[in-house]
Order: structure tokens, then sequence, then C-alpha cells
């Protein structure tokens, strides 16, 4: 348990453990992951190597991650072994280094942590950044066979989660769960022909959990949050979803690994797909009936 009471706190590790640990990079590789996919080049922590959200860990033609065989690849050339340890962090409070982390954990990578804060935090610290592209000597990662089935959502999983009265998180903005919107204020509004959210969806949007320096809120107030406000329990089976799910890999981190929910799923299909499907249910308050 770590001082803010989280169930599994040793996956976070603060800024100065990272200060401290700039140099060991025989068992620890830092791993920078943003939205932003130009963001790295600008400056980086030192010995960061940068992992493209895009790029790195999507198939190029399928709407689908990558295979074994690829992310094997991806981590032998970052100079990544089986029983390193992994630290993310990133822009946006960690929302895309919690992306990578979750795409990591499909593949079954054991050692992997947050760096909590993010690139804010370290910043705001006035904590110094590089240029400069580390190298590593390449490594021979041995990957394990994907396990989407534990952590990972399908659509027709979805469907029977729904018809099951199951609970599920979507962590989008209001404005995208009332149906007034099809993607983030601001963003352009494409990507799926019917607005609204799946029938039965509590709506906590995601950067609810993350306090004002970047940092995740405590256990106290973020069960207050998802049990106390919003009814979950350790005990339930939940699935998270947004849009293209990225935004919902941050609450499957915090519900998983801070208040240590054993059976969390992450819906990466998420709007995109569903706003897309014929005949699935869908609540839509913008366009009542």
């Amino acid at each position: 348990m770590s001082d803010k009471g989280y169930v599994h706190g040793d996956v976070l590790v603060t800024t100065q453990w990272v200060a401290d640990n700039l140099n060991n990079t025989g068992k620890i590789r830092l791993v920078e992951s943003n939205e932003d996919v130009l963001l790295y080049s600008t400056g980086h922590i030192q010995n960061a190597v940068h992992i493209d959200w895009v790029a790195d860990l999507n198939d190029a033609i399928r709407r689908d991650y990558l295979d074994e065989e690829a992310f094997a690849a991806l981590l032998s050339r970052n100079g990544i072994s089986n029983d390193t340890t992994i630290v993310f962090y990133g822009d946006k409070n960690n929302w895309w280094a919690t992306y990578a982390f979750w795409v990591f954990k499909l593949f079954g990578h054991a050692d992997c942590r947050v760096m909590d804060g993010g690139r804010k935090k370290w910043i705001d610290e006035g904590r110094e950044l590089t240029k400069e592209k580390p190298t590593f000597s390449q490594t021979d990662y041995k990957p394990a066979a994907r396990t989407d089935y534990k952590i990972r959502a399908f659509r027709d999983q979805v469907l029977a989660h729904v018809q099951a009265n199951q609970p599920l998180v979507d962590v989008r903005s209001p404005q995208e769960f009332s149906g007034e919107l099809l993607h983030m204020p601001g963003s352009p509004q494409e990507g799926a022909l019917r607005g609204g959210h799946i029938k039965g969806a509590k709506n906590v949007p995601w950067s609810r959990a993350v306090a004002e320096d970047g940092t995740f809120k405590t256990a106290v107030q973020l069960r207050d949050i998802y049990e106390n406000e919003q009814g979950l329990s350790p005990d339930n089976s939940v699935v998270a979803y947004c849009r293209i799910g990225e935004r919902s890999s941050h609450t499957w981190f915090v519900l998983t690994y801070l208040l240590g929910y054993p059976n969390v799923r992450n819906y990466d299909g998420s709007w995109t797909e569903w706003g897309n499907l014929v005949g699935v249910p869908i609540e839509n308050p913008s366009k009542r009936r």
C-alpha cells in the first residue's frame, strides 16, 4: 500500500524515483508516450525512449494492435528485455502513458509502472529535459501470447455485458456521453454515425481521477468518485470505454491497480465501433423520442 492508500501502489513511481534511476539503464527503461507524437523530439527525460501510439502500437492495416512478433521487435530494438522494469510517462496527465501500459499488459510484460504526474510534474518541478535520443544494445525479447481476454473487451462481449446489466463506465466528456458531440470538444466531429452512449453506462470523465498537479488522486478520493457516487464495487465486472480506447485505458488503470478491482476490461473498439454498429442499444439524451 502506498501513502495514498492504493491497493497496488508499487505500480506508481515518483519523479524523484525516476531522477534517482536515470542511469540504471541495464534494469530500467523509461518510455515516453504522448498524444502529440512530435512532443518527444522537443525534449524528453534523459534515456527515455519514444513509443508512438500510432506507428508503434497499432497494426497498419487492421484495426488492432501489433502482433507478438512485431511487439518483440519493438521492445528488442529499444533495448528492453523480459525482466526490464518499464516506466511509462507522457503528456495529458499520463493519458497515453497508461494506454501504452495497457497494450504492454496485453502481451503480459511483468514489470510495468507509471511515473505519477507525467511530463507535467517533471517540467513543473524544473527537472531537466534533453533532445538527445538514446541508443541501447539490441535485446532478444521473448513475447508471450497476447492475452486479450483478460483485460480487453470486444463488441459481442460488451453486448452480453449490457444484456446482463453489468456496469459500464463511459469516460468521455459529458457532451459526448449525451450525444451532443461525437468527439471531444474542439475536435473534428467524425468517426461515428450515431451519438450517445452504450445503454446503462455511467459517465465518469477519465480526468476526474487526476489532481491539479497531474498526479492521481488518493484512494479515498477515487472511491468517493467510483463507489460512493457511481455505485461501483470491486466485486463488479466492469467495462470501460471512450472513443477509441485510449482515455478508457486510464480509467482501467485506476480501477485495476489503484483501487484493486480484479475484473476490469477496456473496450478499445469504444464509440467509433459502437456508434457505427447496426441495432445495438444506444441511449442519446440529446435526441429523446
